[in-house]
């Protein structure tokens, strides 16, 4: 393989490539694009790990052209991801997930089936696994249904704040909804978390009032970002893993076979850092400034770690081990949600519409 660097869609078979280079080359420099591509579990896990490997910083002096409000929900997500600024993140996000309410899930989904369902089919990906994430985060949050419309239909233009290159057409679009995505989220912000609570994080770390509020307005998206990013993926790909495999008896089955989804086909399939330091993978060392690629997709198939990984087991002991959503502080918080939403969702689907059983797919 000459570039680490692919569309999926231009592979037949991204795990036959990614295989060839753990037992050939499982720290790879790409001399065509300049980066490190990690492949096996053992190696991604240290660059995860390591303090030195930090999450690269997008659009470095606003090369991209995002108006204030853009430009405030982007520079405080990726200022968050890493030291301190990480720490404050972490600490609001966690502030904000544990203010969700639980939400009764059956009649939000019965409701996107019943709405798209033509002739008794329904188009999976776009009726349920690209709305139903959000429309569950907004309704444990109490979004009233104007502001949970606008943030439901403009959620796919939303993630591309976080993308390291826009186009001109989805910057426009972005600086178009920022402004009045932020206030929509704002005003609903001490609904969610106590004020006093809030302020004393600031405090803590001689933070201004205005700018805590605006990282945890931030966090907020980026909470709504990782969950439509992770929950569509996993909705999709646990569906088709499950039809294929037929694990779909009961509810913790389903569970199971999310879980094991998430390794097999992630719908993730790598991530960057840069370095911030000179520090050594294995024999290789990666210098100061240097990016890396962590192909978590190839780290989940590593023989290594995973026994018989090319079969979809939901049987081995350790699929949780998986790299998808990453590990440690740098762990997505969308992880778990994500997990019982689809396999909560998914149960409820097989288990109404017993047809399913009897599919070709």
């Amino acid at each position: 393989m000459n570039s680490s660097l692919f569309l999926q869609s231009d592979v037949s078979d991204p795990y036959l490539l990614y295989e060839n280079m753990r037992n050939k080359n499982a720290v790879f420099w790409d001399e065509s694009n300049k980066i490190w591509a990690i492949y096996s579990h053992k190696h991604c896990v240290e660059v995860l790990k390591n303090p030195k490997a930090q999450i690269p910083t997008i659009n470095p002096d606003n090369i991209q052209k995002l108006n204030k409000y853009a430009l405030d929900i982007l520079n405080n997500l990726t200022r968050l991801s890493n030291g301190i600024q990480h720490e404050i993140g972490r600490e609001i996000s966690t502030m904000l997930f544990s203010k969700m309410k639980s939400i009764e899930i059956s009649s939000v989904i019965n409701a996107l089936i019943q709405n798209d369902l033509i002739e008794s089919k329904i188009d999976w990906v776009d009726s349920v696994s690209k709305k139903l994430p959000i429309l569950i985060l907004l309704k444990s949050f109490n979004f009233n249904d104007n502001d949970s419309n606008f943030i439901s239909k403009n959620i796919e233009t939303i993630v591309k704040i976080m993308l390291l290159k826009k186009t001109d057409e989805e910057v426009a679009s972005i600086n178009e909804i920022s402004e009045d995505l932020f206030s929509r989220i704002k005003k609903y912000l001490f609904n969610i978390v106590d004020e006093s609570l809030l302020f004393s994080i600031g405090e803590k770390h001689a933070i201004s009032s205005d700018q805590i509020i605006k990282i945890a307005v931030s966090n907020l998206i980026g909470l709504f970002i990782q969950s439509y990013d992770a929950g569509r993926g996993i909705l999709s790909n646990s569906f088709l893993q499950i039809i294929q495999n037929k694990t779909f008896s009961d509810k913790t089955t389903i569970e199971k076979s999310v879980i094991e989804t998430i390794r097999f086909d992630p719908p993730i399939q790598n991530t960057r850092r840069i370095a911030t330091e000179d520090f050594y993978i294995g024999e290789s060392l990666i210098k100061k400034n240097d990016l890396i690629l962590i192909v978590l997709a190839s780290a989940n198939r590593d023989s290594e770690t995973f026994k018989n990984p090319a079969t979809f087991d939901i049987e081995r002991n350790n699929n949780i081990e998986n790299l998808t959503f990453g590990i440690g502080g740098h762990m997505c918080l969308a992880k778990y949600f994500s997990i019982q939403l689809a396999a909560e969702a998914l149960w409820l689907l097989f288990d109404k519409y017993k047809t399913i059983f009897n599919t070709n797919q």
